[in-house]
C-alpha cells in the first residue's frame, strides 16, 4: 500500500518527464547548450526548469492510458520533434561560421591542420575553430541563449503538447538550411577570392621561373596573406556571422509562433 503522502508522486514524475522533452531536445540540438563540454546534469536541470514553467502556461492532460501507450508515444515523439526543430534552426545559423572557416582553411592550405572543437567534439580546421569561437561570443552578446529559452516557452502557446508540427515547417527548415550554406560561402568569399588571386600569382611565378620551389614560397605566402586578410576582414566577418545568427533566431521565433 502506498503511503497517502506519496500517492501522486508517480503522476508528478511522469508530468516532469513530459515537460522536459521539448526543452531537452531543443538544448541538445542548439549550440552552446548542446556542447560536449556542458554536463548532462546541467541540461537536465535547465530542461526541467524551462519545461515546468512553460507547461504551466497551457492546459495539458496526460494520455488516459499513460505514456506507455500509442497516444503517449505519439506525445513524446511530437515533443521531441518540436524541440529538435527549434534547436536545429539555431544550429543552422551557427554552422555558417563552420562552413566559412573550412572554406578559408582550404584556400589557405590549412586543410590538413585540424583541432578538436570543444562544442562538437569533432575535428575542424583551425580557421573554422577561430570563427566558431567568434560565433559563440557573438551569440552570447546577442543574448541568443536567452532568446532560445524564450522561444521554447512561447512555442507551447502556438503548439501545445501533443500537437504535430505542420509539414510546411519542415520544408521551411530545409530551405533555411540551403540559405545558411550560401551565407557561409558568402562570409568566406572576400578572403577566399583574394587567396585564389595569390595562388594565381604563385602559378605565374612558377611558369616564369621553373627552378623556383613553389612549395617553399607559395605556402608561406598564402598563409601570410590569409592571416593578414583575416585580421583586416575580422569586423566584416563578425558582422556577417552576427547577421546569420540573427536570421536563425528570427527563424526560430517564426517556428515558435512568437
Amino acid at each position: 500500500m502506498i503511503a497517502p503522502g506519496f500517492a501522486g508522486v508517480e503522476a508528478q514524475l511522469w508530468l516532469w518527464l513530459i515537460a522536459m522533452i521539448r526543452p531537452g531536445a531543443a538544448l541538445l540540438a542548439a549550440p552552446i547548450f548542446g556542447a560536449a563540454a556542458v554536463p548532462i546534469q546541467l541540461r537536465i536541470i535547465l530542461s526541467l526548469a524551462i519545461g515546468m514553467a512553460a507547461l504551466n502556461s497551457v492546459t495539458f492532460h496526460m494520455p488516459p492510458d499513460g505514456v506507455a501507450s500509442i497516444a503517449g508515444i505519439a506525445l513524446v515523439a511530437s515533443e521531441a520533434v518540436a524541440g529538435l526543430a527549434l534547436g536545429f534552426s539555431l544550429q543552422i545559423g551557427y554552422a555558417a561560421a563552420f562552413i566559412a572557416g573550412e572554406t578559408i582553411s582550404n584556400a589557405m592550405g590549412l586543410g590538413f591542420s585540424s583541432m578538436v572543437d570543444p562544442l562538437t567534439g569533432q575535428s575542424t580546421p583551425v580557421v573554422g575553430q577561430f570563427l566558431s569561437v567568434m560565433a559563440t561570443f557573438l551569440l552570447l552578446v546577442m543574448d541568443g541563449h536567452l532568446l532560445l529559452i524564450r522561444f521554447i516557452v512561447a512555442s507551447y502557446q502556438a503548439l501545445p503538447p501533443g500537437d504535430l508540427m505542420p509539414a510546411s515547417a519542415f520544408e521551411a527548415i530545409a530551405a533555411f538550411g540551403g540559405t545558411m550554406f550560401a551565407t557561409g560561402a558568402t562570409i568566406a568569399l572576400p578572403v577566399t577570392f583574394t587567396l585564389i588571386l595569390v595562388q594565381l600569382v604563385m602559378a605565374m611565378l612558377a611558369r616564369t621561373a621553373p627552378s623556383l620551389n613553389l612549395f617553399a614560397v607559395g605556402l608561406p605566402a598564402t598563409l601570410l596573406a590569409g592571416l593578414v586578410l583575416l585580421a583586416i576582414g575580422a569586423p566584416v566577418i563578425g558582422d556577417a556571422i552576427m547577421a546569420a545568427l540573427r536570421g536563425s533566431l528570427d527563424f526560430a521565433q517564426m517556428l515558435s509562433g512568437g
